[in-house]
């Protein structure tokens, strides 16, 4: 592979370019200085909110609020986990949705190599939705 003169020139270029920005510390301190007002700006409004604020402990107001709603039983009861499992696949799914964004975005300048990529993907998501419903984790009846 040769390479011509321009892309010699420009190699060197963005050589010279390189060299120039070397960092120091210094150029770091005022990240670390907005960093530590913000830090010691939380710090001091909790302090103060602490020993300002009213001290009136009592049962009323030790009971749990509910969107004031009086509070009927034990909140420790148990509840299916599908709920739990439903919520996980959306956000799996909808992350792996998220992903072909970017594709369509770009399907002309990926062409056939694209395509093809873009098959296989979401052939390995339909294998795994295909997995979760034989798995029967999207089934409510117990």
């Amino acid at each position: 592979m040769s390479l011509n003169r321009r892309s010699i020139n420009y190699c060197i270029i963005f050589a010279l370019y390189l060299n120039t920005m070397q960092s120091t510390a210094s150029d770091y301190l005022p990240i670390a200085i907005t960093f530590m007002v913000a830090l010691g700006f939380v710090v001091l409004v909790m302090v103060v909110s602490h020993l300002v604020g009213p001290k009136n402990i009592s049962k009323t107001k030790l009971e749990p609020f509910e969107c004031g709603i009086e509070p009927q039983g034990n909140a420790r009861v148990p509840f299916s986990i599908k709920y739990f499992l439903v919520a996980i696949l959306f956000v799996l799914f909808d992350v792996e949705v998220i992903f072909m964004y970017p594709w369509a975005v770009n399907f002309k300048g990926l062409a056939l190599k694209g395509l093809l990529e873009m098959f296989s993907f979401i052939g390995v998501f339909l294998i795994g939705f295909y997995y979760i419903l034989k798995k029967g984790a999207l089934t409510w009846e117990d």
